[in-house]
């Protein structure tokens, strides 16, 4: 039986730092992919902190020669004539303040080979099947891509396989998210913006004329071409019969600003229209004895402040660093240091999240002459650090947010 101190299944962002953070101390890992890269998918937007986990991780200088990549400096929203934005060089927590907007198909590619270039052992085409507890570690059974099959005992396990999550599905962890069912329709466009005010350095997040639980995300690259997509419940969208593009050019359309900035954009490209339907996910628990989830593989929540990959990159980091200490003989608190220390972001996270679709984030977000102070608070989590337990909007997320609605709500009836 072949024997590895660590099997990392998925070779996405997060399974890529976790092998680097891991290969520079010595400990011997493979990474396992059923897909072959480059291979399309969304989270196109990354967060500031996304930079400042892949510059720890020794692969930032890896992205940043990629002249494709498009400067990202902030995030932008939009609300019928209301316009508002962070600059997240603006911000409360320490950290870098930029960061790019990348096709996720090359960006994974690059981060991938370079860990294997570094001596990573990769393996497209190899699919984790099973997964038993054994004596030392867990024995996991793969199938490779022409169709024999084979056993690796592992001291420990990373499942870095985002939807696929295939630790939650292989163990039963899976549990039903807590929020609802939306579905995204999305494509890339020629989007001939031509307007001298709009910025391409900062993500576009447009809240729908007339259902304020819609929004529509722009996401702009170098070439005169951008990720458009739109993400609402599935009665939102019902009288389009699951046409995708009809539903993606009707709602964006009907926004003043995206109807302005796209009046001549062409929707005929090489990108098939998409959609993804209750990608909301959930977990019992993040780790075991000697297994732990990163990233979609344990808990998704919503793509609208794109904080995906920034949890992702966060939960590859934390158990990285966790296994680094065990493998050195040092005991370690799974409990304390990971399940806790992550959820204190996914938490931060999940109150804007639903204080989004409900209203009173968006309040915040459209509310003019916004205190500088507030804004940097906010400005830090919308930049992905929402680990900084010194922003009281991170620990104190759900009353702070409260206050800040109630606050919002009495400037109105003045």
């Amino acid at each position: 039986m072949e024997r590895r101190q660590v099997v990392i299944i998925g070779a996405g962002p997060s399974g890529s730092a976790a092998a680097s953070f891991l290969h520079r101390t010595g400990i011997d890992c493979v990474v396992l992919d059923k897909i072959h890269f480059p291979r399309f998918v969304i989270g196109e937007s990354l967060l500031p902190n996304c930079s400042e986990i892949l510059a720890d991780a020794d692969l930032l200088s890896a992205v940043e020669s990629e002249i494709t990549f498009q400067f990202k400096n902030g995030a932008a929203f939009s609300w019928g004539e209301r316009y508002a934005y962070f600059d997240f060089t603006k911000k409360f927590s320490p950290g870098r303040g930029t960061t790019y907007q990348v096709r996720r198909a090359l960006f994974d590619k690059i981060l991938i080979d370079t860990v294997a270039s570094r001596g990573v052992e990769v393996r497209f085409g190899d699919e984790v099947i099973g997964f038993l507890d054994a004596e030392r570690g867990a024995i996991l059974t793969v199938k490779s891509e022409n169709g024999e099959t084979y056993q690796i005992q592992a001291d420990f396990v990373l499942d870095a396989s985002g939807y696929g999550r295939v630790l939650p599905r292989l163990l039963n962890l899976e549990i039903p998210s807590d929020l609802p069912p939306r579905e995204a329709h999305f494509t890339h466009i020629d989007d001939n913006i031509c307007d001298r005010a709009f910025d391409r350095q900062k993500i576009l997040v447009t809240t729908h004329s007339k259902y304020r639980d819609v929004w529509i995300w722009l996401i702009p690259f170098v070439d005169n071409r951008c990720s458009i997509g739109v993400v609402g419940l599935p009665e939102r969208f019902a009288e389009f019969a699951d046409d995708s593009e009809k539903i993606l050019k009707s709602f964006v359309y009907e926004c003043p600003m995206l109807a302005r900035i796209l009046k001549n954009s062409g929707w005929e490209n090489e990108v098939p229209y998409r959609k993804i339907h209750g990608y909301s996910a959930n977990v019992s628990r993040l780790y075991g004895e000697n297994f732990a989830l990163l990233g979609n593989a344990s808990e998704f929540l919503d793509p609208v402040f794109s904080s995906g990959v920034t949890i992702a990159l966060q939960s590859a980091r934390m158990a990285a660093n966790l296994l680094i200490r065990q493998f050195a003989g040092e005991q370690v608190d799974w409990q304390k240091e990971f399940a806790e220390e992550l959820m204190v972001g996914v938490n931060a996270f999940r109150t804007y999240v639903c204080g989004w679709y409900d209203g009173v984030f968006q309040d915040v977000i459209y509310q003019e002459n916004r205190s500088p102070e507030i804004s940097e608070k906010i400005s830090a989590i919308l930049a992905g650090y929402a680990w900084d337990k010194n922003n009281p909007l991170v620990e104190k997320s759900d009353r702070m947010l409260k206050a800040l609605g109630e606050v919002i709500e009495k400037l109105q009836y003045r």
